[in-house]
Parts: structure tokens; sequence; C-alpha cells
């Protein structure tokens, strides 16, 4: 890129001043802790006692920031940025408070001396704020603690944004991951007429931790091959002299917006249909840029020394302690501030105005945008269920009409993402008014397939979930289906997220988002075509860990109970909703009517089913999950049949969070109210979707709990029959009536022959699945016969 005329020299002292003030901030939120406009000589006492925080990347951040805020200026874009590196939390704050966004959302860090004071002694300190880009950075929709998922997040927030550019600083290590690596391919999916754009800058200054960076270390013909490869056409910035690059960065951004608007009129206004190749660009600029160029005669400004705290003895080294105050002065402090601390005159009107600051843009702060969705009634795709037990259907094909109907009525603020599994996890109906939308080629063959759509696929759950967070964050709705064992990939995006949502709860400025709902088919017990890989319930364990007013999992048993469950999803807030439902046909257990009120209360008994008549019973069976609610049942069937007087009740499960107590989740039931339904000294045979312990981590403080015996999933799998598979762990019908044996005293020695006979069915059942290669009829077509 060659220096251009693009802005004036007083732009440009401009745009440098406010960098200067940028990384002054930055630097010393690090290290003061008073005497913030270095009023008097700098002391030990002025520093902090504990130095945290991330030097190396902030300078290239505040370069970006403030040309941004020019071409915002200049060009009226509507434009949040994303910052990609780690630990950028210091830029993120200083620009900001520049801004003066940050004091009208803290009041008491004014704009101001006592104000900087304040920003400076709360970064990385007891009861402060993060060293990341946190919930608590207005502006913010990206923590940044995790690498990996910027790009991905400045996609999802582009979509059905026809109006927003996001630019998303990428971290020249947080490129060499995974995610990231896919998300360059987000371009494809980019519709110019109904999307806005995302503008990556992928900031190149050499070094991670301790390490050189990949992509800053390969020759550039080889990086520009590779980026022009994803379909971007870069624009490079590269030197350490600040007027020189500051010329080149405008120079860079002019190109780079009219491209976007180029490319948004020709599709918009011109019927362009053909897929452009979108600007990005890369920046090259030293680490650590403006700080101590060395210390103890070894490089720190352009070297991985300059990653976190440059200077680490500053409070007991005098030496240490002058190069500090001569970087922060080498700033002219006195210059960018007033007498008061309020930033001079110039560097306010270097930031935009109202709500085109980007700290203060509402599409960072999704709930401000958010409209709820248009939902249909969910009671007019009811199953009709005259009889319990005695029809099927798959639950996943009924609730994709429901989804269809949501779809159509939300036309931009609602999309499913999912990969390659939406017409696999029986959610085809969607199709019937959208495409999925891709914009590679596309070919004769290819079906539902479309320039623009609603339904989101790729081959990497981490863009899905990357896509649905960003769209979320900025203030739309949408569904995440995935087969159960493989959404474990997103494990710790999961885990983010569920953090970010945390915080924000505490943060009243930060306005209600809605829920991210996962939709969780082809599940373990439906997997025994695809075998032990496919077979993993895993996901559930990971989501109990998090904070309880933040996650919910519902195990609906069948299709109106997931027509309830989702209803009620897609209309809640500020949650993480984890729905398990099975895709196969299944016997429908409840009609409507009986399955709202089940869910409604999320854990009840089945009168209809059980033979306790009110009175204390002898046993309970409880179930959570599809098929293992079926298993109860066949064996309750059994029971009823084998043990005429035996009292027994069937509870079943939708709510997971119900097992709770009450003071340790808001979904939770009081010990009396559980008391009542499990009992206190009675046998509980608990059939469980997932892993057994953690029915046991959920109750083991219910009195109960000495009682409860829980089958579930215990790792053992492999590619065979769907009874064989819940044989294979101890979760059959025989299985469970063979605990009721071992379990209810009163039953005694007298039925060893019934025990022995359940033993013999299970291994007849086994032989006959050798044979025949499918489960025996009597398994098979069980029905419930009351």
């Amino acid at each position: 890129m060659t220096e251009s005329a693009a802005i004036t020299d007083d732009e440009v002292r401009q745009i440098d001043a406010y960098w200067r003030a940028a990384n002054y901030l930055s630097v010393g939120q690090i290290y003061l802790l008073d005497n913030p406009l270095l009023r008097e000589p700098l002391e030990p006492a002025h520093i902090k006692p504990r130095l945290l925080g991330h030097w190396g990347t902030s300078p290239g951040l505040n370069f970006c920031y403030a040309h941004l805020n020019r071409v915002i200026r200049e060009r009226g874009v509507e434009m949040i940025t994303i910052v990609g590196p780690g630990h950028g939390g210091p830029s993120a704050v200083a620009n900001a408070w520049l801004e003066g966004v940050y004091s009208e959302v803290y009041p008491d860090v004014s704009l101001d001396e006592p104000g900087m004071r304040r920003l400076f002694r709360q970064f990385s300190f007891p009861g402060g704020v993060p060293s990341h880009v946190a919930p608590e950075t207005p502006g913010s929709i990206h923590e940044g603690g995790e690498l990996g998922y910027s790009l991905a997040h400045a996609y999802g927030a582009a979509f059905d944004n026809p109006d927003l550019v996001v630019a998303c600083v990428v971290g020249d290590g947080e490129a060499e991951t995974g995610p990231l690596a896919a998300s360059w391919h987000s371009n494809k999916f980019l519709d110019p007429v109904r999307d806005g754009a995302v503008l990556p800058i992928l900031h190149l200054n050499g070094y991670k931790i301790a390490n050189p960076s990949l992509l800053a270390r390969i020759p550039e013909e080889e990086l520009v091959q590779l980026l022009d490869g994803y379909g971007y056409q870069p624009f490079l910035v590269a030197g350490d002299e600040p007027a020189s690059m500051h010329r080149k960065m405008a120079a860079a951004l002019d190109q780079a917006f009219t491209e976007i608007a180029e490319i948004q009129h020709g599709a918009r206004e011109e019927g362009v249909t053909g897929r452009r190749r979108w600007p990005m660009i890369v920046l090259r600029s030293p680490k650590g840029w403006t700080g101590p160029r060395e210390l103890d005669g070894k490089p720190v400004e352009n070297s991985w020394r300059s990653h976190q705290v440059p200077l680490g003895h500053v409070r007991d080294d005098p030496a240490q302690l002058a190069q500090l105050e001569e970087w922060l002065r080498s700033y002219r402090p006195e210059e960018l501030f007033d007498d008061t601390g309020r930033p001079v005159k110039e560097l306010l009107a270097a930031a935009p105005e109202g709500d085109r600051r980007m700290s203060a843009s509402p599409h960072a702060n999704g709930g401000l945008l958010l409209k709820p969705l248009v939902l249909p009634d969910f009671r007019d795709y009811r199953v009709p269920v005259d009889k319990p037990g005695t029809t099927s259907s798959e639950p996943t094909r009924t609730f994709g009409a429901f989804l269809r109907d949501v779809v159509k009525a939300n036309p931009s603020n609602f999309r499913i993402m999912g990969p390659d599994e939406t017409e696999s996890n029986r959610l085809g109906a969607v199709f019937e008014v959208t495409d999925r939308v891709f914009r590679g080629e596309l070919l004769p063959t290819d079906e539902h397939q479309g320039t623009s759509g609603q339904v989101m696929e790729v081959l990497s759950e981490h863009l899905c979930q990357g896509w649905l967070e960003g769209y979320l964050l900025t203030g739309r709705h949408g569904l995440f289906n995935s087969y159960e064992a493989f959404i474990h990939i997103v494990d710790s995006m999961f885990n983010q997220h569920a953090k970010w949502l945390k915080v924000t709860r505490d943060l009243p400025w930060r306005a209600p988002i809605a829920s991210l709902n996962y939709l969780l088919s082809s599940h373990v017990w439906r997997q025994d075509h695809n075998g032990f890989t496919h077979q993993d319930p895993g996901f559930l364990d990971v989501v109990m860990n998090k904070k309880p007013e933040i996650v919910r999992v519902y195990l609906p048993p069948d299709a109106n109970t997931l027509l309830s469950v989702g209803d009620h999803c897609l209309r809640s807030r500020d949650h993480v909703n984890v729905i398990v439902a099975g895709k196969q046909p299944a016997l429908n257990w409840l009609s409507m009517d009986a399955a709202i009120a089940h869910c409604t209360r999320g854990v009840g008994i089945w009168e209809w089913a059980s033979t306790d008549g009110g009175a204390d019973p002898d046993v309970v069976l409880a179930c959570a999950g599809d098929i293992p609610t079926l298993e109860t049942l066949a064996a309750v069937d059994m029971i009823r049949r084998l043990f005429p007087d035996l009292r027994v009740r069937v509870v079943n499960v939708v709510d997971l969070m119900r097992l709770q107590p009450d003071t340790e989740h808001p979904n939770g039931m009081p010990d009396r109210e559980y008391d009542a339904l499990f009992t206190t000294d009675k046998p509980v045979i608990f059939a469980f979707h997932g892993y057994p312990y953690l029915i046991h981590r959920l109750t083991y403080r219910r009195a109960g709990h000495p009682h409860l015996h829980v089958r579930g999933y215990k790792e053992e799998g492999t590619t065979t029959t769907p009874f064989d598979m819940v044989m294979l762990n101890d979760l059959d019908r025989y299985h469970l009536v063979m605990d009721v044996i071992d379990r209810v005293p009163s039953l005694g020695g007298r039925v060893a022959h019934i025990r022995q006979r359940m033993a013999d069915q299970r291994l007849a059942a086994r032989a006959y699945t050798r044979l025949h290669g499918e489960d025996a009829p009597e398994v098979r077509d069980w029905t419930w016969p009351y």
C-alpha cells in the first residue's frame, strides 16, 4: 500500500493525538494506582502492587479504533468493532472513556482527572474490571478471553443487519486457531442485500506470548494468496513510523469502505448476483508499538517481551520506574488533557457523536433492539393423543412444522444454525419457506440452496455457535440444532457465552437478549446405526456446571411436550436452553393439554400409568428422556401383570433443574414437594437419558437420596439395534423390573423365578438381534395396553 493524500496534515495530527491519548490511557490502566496525569514525579506509591494486563496488542488496537472513528464521522457509517486479540481490554476501555460513553454508563468514572484515577485503579484490580474486553466494557459483544471466535461473532452480528459494518480485529495469534481459520469462509454466507458487511483487520504484530506468530512469518506473497483464496481482497498496511502509517491506514480504509459500498449498491440497486471479493485490511505493525524499546539490553518493542507487562519491576527498581515515567510522558499528556483531566476539544471532536460512537452502539447492547418473535400457536401443531402410548410420531418432525412457521413469520430476525443436520434431524419442513443460504457455486443437483435464506449449515460447530452468538448479542433470535454427541465440540464456546450472560445479569445497562437455544437430536439412544463414536449424552453434564440462573435442560418425552418446551424456550431471555429430543418414531404419551400442564410443572406423576391410587407407593419409577420413558413404561406394564398388588408410582421429569432444591436453582423444588413426589423412604428407580452420576449430583441433598438408584448411559455402545443399546447400558425394561425386585423388600425371595425370567428374556432379546439384525417384535412393536 503506497502512501496517499487521503487525509490532510491536520487530520493526521488529530488522529495521532487521539491514538496517543488511547495509548496513554492503556498504559495507565496497567500500571497506575494514582497520579494519573503525572502532576508530580512518578513514585513507587503511585504504582499498583500487582501489575496485570497486556500491552503488546493495545497500541495496534488503538490505532485501528482511531482510524475507524474517522470513517464513521466522514461517511456516516453505522459500525461496531470486535476485538479479537485476547487481552485487548485496556484499549477497549480507553476508547470507551475517550468517547465519553464509559462515564455515561459508569458516572463515578467521570471524564476528568478523578474519573481517570478510578479508570486506572479499577483495571485488573480487586472489585474492578477484567483485562479482557469483557461484558462490563461498553461497545463489546466479544469477551476475547478465549481465542478463535471473533470473526464468527462479527459475521453473526452482520447477518440480517443491512446497515451495519462490523470491524473485526483478528490477532495473529488468534488466527492460528481452528475456529478462526474456518471463520474466513463466513463470507460465503453473507448476502450483500439483506446483510451488513464485515471488515476483517488481520493485525500482524509478529508475536504471541513467547513465540513468533505463524501468519506474520510467511512470505507476503503467500499470505496474500491465502487470503485471496479465502475470497478476500486484502489491502496491506505496514510500517512503524506513525505519520506514514496514519496515511497508509486512512487510504486503505477509504478503499475498503468504497469497495463495501460498491458491492452493496450493486447487489441492492443494480441486481448484481455474483459473489464479490469483500475487502479486508492486513495491518503489520510492531508489537508493543510506542512502548519501551529495550530493557536490560534486550529488545522489548517489536518482540514477544512486550506481550504483557513490559516493565515488570517498576515498584522496586528505580531505573524501571524512571523508564515507565519516560514512556508515559512520551505521549505528551499535557497536550491531550486539560487542567481538569478532561480530553481536550480536539480529541472529543475525533470521536463520532451519539449512537454512532462504537462503544455506544445499540448493536453492541442487542437487547435494546430486540423485538419479540411472532410465534404461531404451538397448540395448532399438536399430535392427537386419545389414549397414551398407542400412536407414534417423529417429535422433531412435528416441531419442524412449528419452526417452519416461525421462520416464515420472522424473516429478518430468526435463523436456524446447524452443521449439515437440519434435514437429518427431521426439521426439513422449514425448507418449504426458506433455503439454506450459500453463496458458493450452485449446481442443478442442489436442493434448498440459495443466495439468501434463514437456515445456515456448515460443517463447523464452531462457526454455527459463533454466528448464532453474534446474531443473538446484536438483538435477534435463533436455534442451533445438532447431533447430541458432537455438540461437545463447542463446550468451551458454550462456557464463554454462559459466563457472558451471568455477568450481564448484574449490569443494569445491558438489556436482556434472546436465549441461546440448542436442540439436540440424533441422540445417544438412537445412534445405534452410527455406533459408539456417535453415542454421548455428556453435554448435559457440562451445562449443569454453569450458574443456575443461566442454564436450563429439557427432556421432553414426546412430540406434544417438545412443542410446549420449544415455544417456551423461544420466548425466554438471557438463558441457555438445552432441549434433547428424538427424531425417530416414538410413542405419543400426552395430549396437548396434558403436555402443557406437565411441562409447566416440569415434573409430575403420570397417574394413568401409576397403580398407587394416590396412596403411599411401594416403589417409584422415575424417568427423564424419551427412551428412558419408553423403557420405564414398558417395565411398568410388566410389573402390573407380574405384581398386581404392588403400588407403583410413575414420575416423569421434563425440566431437569426441578430435581435440585429451590435454594440451588430458580426452577428447583422445595424439599417438601420433592419428598411428596419421590417419598423419603421408598426405593426410587430412575431411568435417565444421560450419565447416571448427574442425577445423583442433583439430588444428593434430598432425604430420599440413599434409596435412589439411577440407570443411564454408562459408556457402553456399538453399532447394534436400538433395544440392544439400552440393554448394553442396563437401561432396558427387563433390567428395570429386576431393579424393582431387588429393591422392594416386600417382594422377598418368592419372586426369584420372575427375576430369572427377566434375565432370560434379556438374553433372548439379544440373541434375536444377533440372528435377525433387528429387535424382536414384542419389543419393537410394544404399545401401552391399558
